[in-house]
């Protein structure tokens, strides 16, 4: 549960991404940054976190709840691409930038089903400070911690 450094920990490793809105299958996000560019997609939990609703898309944040979403690999030689189109799109700037939208960190993923294996290590763009305050004393909850698109 770290949020990596530059130059070190795990912002060297290739890890999996857990997407939660728009980036989900059959959403516009999903064909417009992933299609062609992942080697597996399978159903994910991501556990002690809440899903508010934004204005288009949702936001995940720290919490007593879990969120439903898809662990994406990215296929091979395409992992630096695909990790500089996700921080674009999520306004990731650096870790604890002022003007991020979102902050990268690693997370573990559950993945539900027979033979799991026991908690994934991935990247997951969670609501940056001043978001994550906005929404705690205004935002609207999405219950269950599942996105629907035509919120």
């Amino acid at each position: 549960m770290t949020t990596p450094g530059p130059g070190g920990g795990p912002a060297d490793a290739e890890l999996p991404f857990f997407v939660y809105g728009t980036l989900l299958p059959g959403e516009p996000n999903h064909d417009l940054f992933l299609r062609g560019r992942t080697a597996g997609e399978r159903p994910a939990v991501l556990p002690r976190a809440l899903l508010y609703d934004g204005p288009g898309y949702p936001y995940a944040i720290e919490g007593h709840g879990r969120v439903h979403g898809t662990l994406l690999v990215a296929a091979p030689g395409v992992y630096g691409e695909l990790l500089g189109l996700l921080d674009h799109l999520e306004e990731f700037l650096g870790p604890g930038h002022p003007r991020n939208l979102y902050e990268r960190v690693v997370r573990d993923v559950e993945l539900p089903g027979p033979g799991d294996g026991g908690p994934v290590r991935a990247w997951v763009y969670l609501a940056a400070t001043a978001v994550t305050r906005s929404l705690r004393t205004g935002g609207v909850l999405i219950p269950e911690g599942r996105w629907v698109t035509g919120r």
